[in-house]
């Protein structure tokens, strides 16, 4: 029997650097269809973006159906040079796995293979459905990934009953934290325009900087709220000024600046929309200045119920660590924004300390316990 470290080993030496799968794919197809799985490869485009290749297996026509999803493309291994082991060699020393993927989100999807295809050697005679959601585009602009498989199985009435999406929520030990939600984000640019002149001669000029430092004054001294049941007070953040002004005795013409919005469920895209719009107008309404405000894509906040599966998961944890685990929506997003759409959705992975970093690494005993946590849920969940 094949353990979870070991698929965890092959997919790492797979380097699917975003969007690319480097036959991270193939791999868990081929497993899961010697195992009975029916396999589609769904492959998607979009214009502007990457065509990306993704995994959708399930087993069984019953209910109830559990869902594991997951990502195997990966960030760029930075400078290899600076790595203890190389990125892509899947090497193991003192029970430690390193390599990037170890923990997003590789370990995780090599876990959940390992534990359903445990569980189908235990139950041969399946009487749920256990299904695999597995892309590329996790880590790109998560266009042609989960966001249109979700669509694809919508659209033809294929809805699991949850979802378990193996992002690394481990803080301090592995699945001490299961994420039952996720904040909204909300991006914006603000272009704030005046007129060009010598600095000596302000009064025949106007600065389109003032203008701009005292509309993101006013944005940061606004609290939108103080935080609710499940979610932390939603927060504003500045991450970048530009003027592109090299002249130290010229008031630029132009400016701008980028911000981003993580909020919770007392807000929505479009009712933050609405307040960014009325506060920089008003900031600016006798600045005599024109500007425009833009908006990225954006997802809303979400909050899957603590009860139910939620609950079942956690006792899967409790029964294989001792551990209750504590139930967060904190962090950036995930493919979770998508998948909720589709099914009630929580997340739980390995530690997230070496995500993205040199040297990413999972324990080889992590790894396993997570398995196993998957496995007794999937006992609990479907017998």
């Amino acid at each position: 029997m094949t353990s979870a470290t070991d698929y965890a080993q092959t997919l790492i030496r797979c380097a699917s650097v975003t969007p690319e799968d480097a036959g991270a794919l193939a791999f868990l197809e081929r497993e899961l269809g010697a195992a009975g799985f029916a396999c589609e490869r769904l492959r998607f485009s979009e214009p502007g973006t990457p065509d990306v290749e993704n995994l959708y297996a399930r087993i069984g026509d019953g209910t109830p159906h559990i869902c594991f999803a997951g990502h195997i493309d990966v960030v760029p291994p930075g400078d290899e040079a600076a790595w203890r082991l190389p990125p892509f060699a899947g090497e193991i020393v003192d029970g430690v796995l390193y390599g990037r993927g170890a923990v997003d989100m590789k370990g995780a999807v090599a876990a959940s293979l390992a534990a359903a295809l445990d569980y189908l050697r235990e139950k041969p005679d399946l009487t749920g459905s256990i299904s695999f959601l597995i892309t590329a585009d996790e880590e790109g602009p998560a266009i042609n990934g989960t966001r249109k498989v979700v669509e694809r199985l919508i659209a033809r009435g294929e809805r699991p009953d949850a979802c378990v999406l193996g992002e690394c929520t481990s803080e301090d030990a592995v699945a001490d934290t299961i994420k039952i939600g996720r904040r909204g984000s909300l991006g914006a640019e603000l272009i704030v325009r005046g007129v060009q002149g010598h600095v000596a001669y302000p009064h025949k000029a106007r600065n389109p900087l003032t203008a701009l430092i005292g509309v993101l004054t006013l944005l940061k001294a606004r609290r939108l709220d103080e935080g609710s049941e499940h979610f932390q007070p939603s927060n504003l953040e500045i991450t970048t000024i530009d003027t592109g002004n090299k002249a130290t005795n010229v008031i630029p013409a132009q400016t701008s600046a980028r911000f981003n919005i993580r909020f919770n469920d007392l807000h929505t895209e479009s009712s933050l929309r609405v307040w960014l719009e009325e506060q920089v107008a008003a900031a600016l309404r006798y600045a005599d200045v024109t500007h425009t405000l833009s908006f990225d894509p954006a997802s809303d906040s979400f909050l899957t119920s603590p009860g139910g599966f939620v609950k079942m998961l956690g006792a899967a944890v409790h029964a294989e660590t001792g551990r209750e685990p504590v139930l967060s929506t904190g962090g950036g997003t995930s493919d979770a924004r998508f998948i909720k759409d589709l099914c009630p959705v929580a997340e739980l992975g390995l530690l997230n300390a070496t995500a993205h970093k040199v040297d990413e690494q999972a324990a080889t005993a992590d790894i396993e316990t997570l398995a196993r946590i998957y496995k007794r849920f999937l006992h609990l969940a479907i017998g």
